[in-house]
């Protein structure tokens, strides 16, 4: 009997949230939950003690499995060395995304990860080793962000931000948590991603099927039961059947790390802010100090009035915004230091964070009040409102500034095919 038929002989034992398969002597059983489901942890637990595998896999990295073994962790985080390692967009989106299922899990009263925690507390009871198979959150955000176009870009933006500012979710009741574990339900979201964002879905998704695919065929023992979430059954079943029959490699190695840096975008660091400059410098030459000095203001006021407008909104400190107009201009055309790192980091130091904006971090996300309440998270929207703000002001500014090269040179062209 192959390895295929003897996954379909168990078949028979499956269930919409736990999958039976079996290749050759060894046999792996996923259970498919919801990630704020009351109902998940009672079944993960339950799946565990029937089962009784030699090993344990679980949805989660080593870093997230250090933040649910101690809960006060995120009270020693600098804000400061956040924003210096350039961490400052993955932490906000973390941060967003963790708000977003603790609304949800209002409804039921249970926490984001609640399952895991269940998932590794049995195990132990039981002696059973555990193994965390998911690839780190701060490696998937990155590549999700570094592999999409700027109109990706902007599209990944908006519902970052859609997500955060939404209002509390009225209809996350129980009975709607448990639809999430539903097949069908899953299917359809996942669609509306591809069509949507097909890089992000590429990433998010199917990345992160053949990575705990893998992981989880690594994964020690005759026996291994994985506990992840239910959008990730049909990817992960079809992926270990590929590894079964010697189709796929369980290799991870280009997914589990940034794509490295073409050289198409080492060049376009130093071009943008190049072309600008030689733009500006062409006003000066070819129309003379005035022409040149309009070219010059409309850079300035472009980039620094949108930052500006970006610190304003985020309610930062008047000194912040001030130098954030000032600052942009200049910042923008140096690919190492961007205005939101600036603004955040004066941000951080004229209004401190105190303890009290540390112990209630979680709570403040997971409302439009609290980012501005917190002075964490009013660090985080400094940053990222204020860099948005330059971003958007240095293509409105640029395309000004072709336009302007553009009318002087067919204005040459003009006069030079009127002599002859």
């Amino acid at each position: 009997m192959n390895d295929t038929t003897q996954a379909a002989d168990s078949s028979s034992m499956n269930t919409a949230t736990q999958k039976f398969l079996e290749f050759g002597s060894r046999k792996i059983i996923l259970v498919g939950t919801a990630h704020v489901s009351a109902q998940s942890i009672e079944e993960v637990k339950t799946a565990i003690r029937d089962n009784q595998p030699d090993n344990v896999a679980i949805e989660l990295d080593e870093k997230r499995l250090a933040s649910i073994e101690d809960p006060e962790s995120w009270r020693k985080m600098d804000i400061v060395q956040v924003l210096k390692k350039k961490m400052g967009f993955l932490m906000l989106a973390n941060i967003i995304l963790a708000g977003y299922q603790k609304r949800m899990g209002e409804g039921s009263g249970v926490k984001p990860g609640d399952e895991m925690a269940a998932a590794i507390n049995t195990a132990r009871e039981l002696g059973i080793p555990q193994t965390m198979v998911d690839r780190p959150i701060g490696i998937t955000l990155k590549r999700a962000w570094s592999k999409n176009s700027l109109w990706g870009k902007c599209k990944l933006l908006a519902i970052l931000l859609g997500t955060a500012f939404a209002g509390d979710d009225e209809d996350s009741t129980p009975e709607k948590i448990e639809e999430l574990k539903k097949t069908s339900e899953m299917d359809t979201l996942m669609k509306e991603l591809s069509g949507y964002l097909p890089v992000v879905k590429e990433v998010l998704i199917d990345e992160r099927d053949r990575y705990l695919a893998s992981k989880i065929w690594e994964c020690k023992g005759d026996k291994v039961l994985a506990v992840l979430g239910a959008g990730h059954l049909p990817g992960v079943m079809a992926y270990l059947t590929k590894l079964a029959a010697g189709e796929k490699t369980s290799d991870c190695s280009d997914i589990d790390s940034l794509p490295p840096k073409g050289l198409a975008s080492k060049i376009g660091m130093w071009a943008i802010p190049l072309i600008i400059i030689a733009l500006i410098a062409s006003g000066f030459y070819f129309g003379g100090k005035s022409k040149g000095w309009d070219m010059l203001s409309a850079w300035v006021i472009w980039n620094g009035a949108l930052a500006g407008v970006g610190a304003i909104i985020a309610l930062a400190h008047p000194l912040v915004i001030l130098i954030s107009v000032i600052g942009a201009p200049v910042t923008s055309l140096c690919p190492f230091v961007g205005i939101g790192l600036v603004a955040g980091l004066l941000q951080a130091v004229l209004k401190k964070p105190s303890v009290g904006d540390m112990e209630n971090l979680q709570k403040d996300a997971s409302s439009f009040k609290g980012f501005y309440k917190n002075r964490i998270l009013r660090v985080l929207l400094v940053f990222f409102l204020s860099s948005l703000g330059s971003s958007i002001g240095t293509f409105a500014a640029g395309a000004s500034l072709v336009a302007s090269v553009t009318t002087f040179f067919n204005k040459i062209i003009s006069w030079i095919k009127g002599i002859f």
